[in-house]
């Protein structure tokens, strides 16, 4: 794979890539890709597990500097539309959870660690870290609900394929840079986004019905008794 790096094993893609990176000029789209990581990380310090040379766990370079930070939530619509689209071809009912998880029924598929580096106003640098469940099939630690391509479809995949189709995906959408597209596709795909559910925020318990996704992030939504709310990522949680 061009414009890459392989490492057998590391800490995480995103600190070998920022550790890299401070060490010489990466291009644009560059990639780091492993086959273990000993403290891969999901959004907010959650663990993610995988066994060595079954899963994806890549991370890539961008320098969005034409992205406000007020909008920067726009990265992570990118690369979940990506996603998305390239699972669409090997599973069906494939969709986002909000904020950038995706799932396939009811089971995490694949999670995104983005890290922005600002600078004053502009987004220096972004490192997309992606884990995706490929050929796993059986899963040791106390995360609720992992499901993997192979357990899917019953068969074992090429991932250096699937990875250079998501990266390709990635690159395709953010060198287009259609807002309306982005935000209208990442909102027809998302997770139990038709009727209501229940969703927790602190010690509320409440059934709601995901109204939009607000350009900075937020969720928005309106409860069974006609109450509008919105809430940032960990503000609010979905009940599965």
């Amino acid at each position: 794979m061009k414009n890459s790096f392989y490492i057998k094993q590391t800490t995480s893609t995103n600190i070998f890539l920022r550790d890299l990176m401070n060490n010489k000029s990466l291009t644009e789209g560059f990639v780091v890709y492993t086959d273990f990581q000993l403290s891969g990380k999901g959004q907010s310090g959650n663990s993610w597990e995988s066994e060595p040379k079954k899963n994806l766990l890549f991370s890539i370079l961008l320098y969005p500097h034409h992205i406000d930070i007020e909008e920067q939530f726009i990265i992570s619509q990118i690369v979940s539309n990506a996603i998305w689209n390239v699972l669409s071809d090997y599973c069906k009912e494939v969709k986002i959870k909000w904020p950038n998880d995706i799932y396939v029924n009811d089971g995490k598929i694949a999670g995104i660690l983005i890290e922005n580096s600002l600078c004053g106003q502009t987004i220096n640098n972004t490192m997309i870290g992606i884990g995706l469940n490929v050929n796993q099939t059986d899963f040791k630690s106390d995360a609720p609900n992992p499901v993997s391509l192979r357990q899917i479809n019953k068969k074992s995949f090429r991932r250096k394929t699937i990875m250079q189709k998501i990266v390709d995906n990635i690159l395709t959408i953010y060198n287009e840079m259609d807002y309306a597209q982005i935000r209208e596709d990442y909102f027809n795909n998302l997770y139990r986004k038709d009727g209501f559910y229940a969703f927790r925020a602190g010690n509320d318990v409440f059934n709601a019905q995901i109204k939009a996704v607000l350009p900075d992030g937020r969720i928005y939504m309106e409860t069974d008794d006609g109450t509008t709310k919105s809430f940032y990522f960990k503000q609010v949680e979905f009940i599965i």
